[in-house]
């Protein structure tokens, strides 16, 4: 957790103040709870909140972590230094307690508080992916498999598979808050024998959470591993965004790119280059986000009823993965806000090669005219092979690739497209009349593969 990808509101959440005022807050609402229940006396509770209710300043954190160097212990450290204030009451404070009850239900709350974060970063981040997807609902271009031409699509798509991709996360992160929303105020063991278990129910009530059905010494660990594997599941769709746009703003392709601000430099060196740095960027936090689940996975298994193998884990992954994470998707989301379309590249790269997009629709047609799907494949691929060939892609002569300009004038003929090759192709023509042929091209390439675009928003946007 550095500051160059941290925001402040998520850092706060794991600063020592919040953490100090949230186990006080534990401790004197337990407090609260024993009173109610005649176990300590009222005014002592009262007297508790009144004298130790005060903000923890460096000042109050520096006198805790100096009794911590001599006790070696964080809670009593904490206990300590609050007896200073509320003197002789303190005898009541942490009864039957133990320190995970003050250590796991302040980390529940602390997580609770970054997923409301999270939660918010990705309803940002959903806004702009909804915005840019109708912005360039029907802009088409050309979809790819394994990096290869496949067959068009629309830059609005692209945005809108994005946006439901982000919406499954949304509801999985909502789950995964719930499922830490827990309390734990057992005492040693978790048998309540020191404590009342309407003890727990009180402070869990105060603090927004539910009682731990059984919580042994500590909190059970698959809860936290549920939740920072929904944070690395976040963290690899944000890869997934970041990918995809290097991918687009690769010079060869330039059918998207980051956007460029005036004064803004591409590289030491080379005064030309524009570089897609925030989405590599996104993609390295993705990295550390996901290296916080198998050591998570990893503290559910302790022993017996605890051990503190998870505690310095999760004191690193807690801040790390959830700081990390609200930084990468409040950037994603302005690179999304602000990425730049270039359609007329996305068109001339649709229509670089001769039609060959149209294979498949070609190859559906004819089934429907009664020839079998093999011997229609095998009609449709020779000629495809006749078009990649026309530009110099020939696997049996791999020297003859064409020149750049060369490509530009191949695209711009008409004897090289698809559509063509097939009107010529004899063995076709005994299958298909020349009204078959008009059927066939009579829509619009573009208009036919993008025809259902409206059914795919309406399943993502309602």
């Amino acid at each position: 957790m550095i500051p160059r990808y941290s925001r402040a509101e998520m850092t706060a959440i794991w600063a020592a103040a919040n953490k100090f005022r949230i186990w006080f807050e534990i401790e004197a609402h337990a407090c609260d709870a024993m009173a109610e229940l005649g176990v300590i006396p009222k005014d002592a509770a009262a007297a508790i909140w009144k004298n130790g209710d005060k903000p923890y300043t460096d000042e109050r954190i520096a006198r805790i972590d100096e009794i911590e160097r001599e006790t070696k212990h964080d809670v009593i450290a904490f206990t300590t230094e609050l007896s200073e204030h509320i003197d002789e009451e303190s005898r009541f404070v942490h009864q039957g307690m133990t320190s995970s009850d003050v250590l796991d239900t302040c980390l529940a709350v602390q997580m609770m508080q970054a997923a409301d974060i999270l939660l918010a970063d990705v309803d940002t981040l959903l806004e702009a992916l909804k915005r840019r997807a109708f912005e360039t609902k029907l802009m088409p271009c050309i979809g790819r498999s394994h990096g290869i031409h496949a067959e068009p699509t629309t830059m609005g798509i692209k945005f809108a598979r994005f946006y439901a991709e982000f919406a499954r996360s949304r509801v999985r992160l909502e789950a995964a808050r719930a499922d830490i929303a827990t309390c734990a105020i057992s005492g040693a063991v978790g048998t309540f024998a020191n404590i009342d278990p309407r003890v727990e129910e009180y402070v869990a009530d105060k603090l927004g959470l539910t009682p731990e059905p059984v919580s042994s010494q500590v909190i059970p660990r698959d809860r936290h591993a549920h939740y920072f594997a929904v944070l690395g599941v976040i963290a690899s769709s944000v890869e997934n965004v970041a990918t995809e746009i290097r991918h687009l703003q690769r010079t060869e392709v330039r059918e998207a790119q980051e956007y460029f601000a005036p004064g803004q430099k591409g590289s030491s060196a080379m005064p030309h280059k524009r570089n897609p740095i925030l989405s590599e960027n996104l993609t390295g936090l993705a990295r550390i986000v996901r290296s916080a689940v198998v050591p998570a996975l990893e503290n559910v298994a302790l022993w017996h009823e605890r051990d503190i193998s998870h505690s310095s884990v999760e004191r690193m992954i807690g801040p790390d993965a959830t700081v990390t994470l609200d930084f990468a998707l409040s950037r994603l989301a302005s690179v999304i806000d602000k990425l730049v379309v270039y359609p007329e590249n996305m068109m001339n790269h649709l229509n670089a090669f001769g039609g060959i997009h149209d294979a498949q629709r070609v190859l559906l047609f004819l089934t429907q005219k009664g020839v079998s799907r093999e011997a229609a494949y095998k009609i449709v691929q020779r000629n495809a092979m006749r078009v990649w060939k026309t530009f110099g892609i020939d696997p049996d002569n791999p020297d003859s690739t064409p020149a750049m300009d060369d490509v530009e004038k191949l695209a711009a003929k008409q004897d090289n497209r698809l559509a063509f090759l097939l009107s010529k192709d004899e063995e076709l023509g005994t299958i298909l009349s020349t009204d078959d042929f008009a059927a066939l091209f009579e829509k619009d390439s573009i208009a036919y593969h993008t025809a259902r675009v409206d059914d795919i928003f309406k399943r993502v946007f309602g």
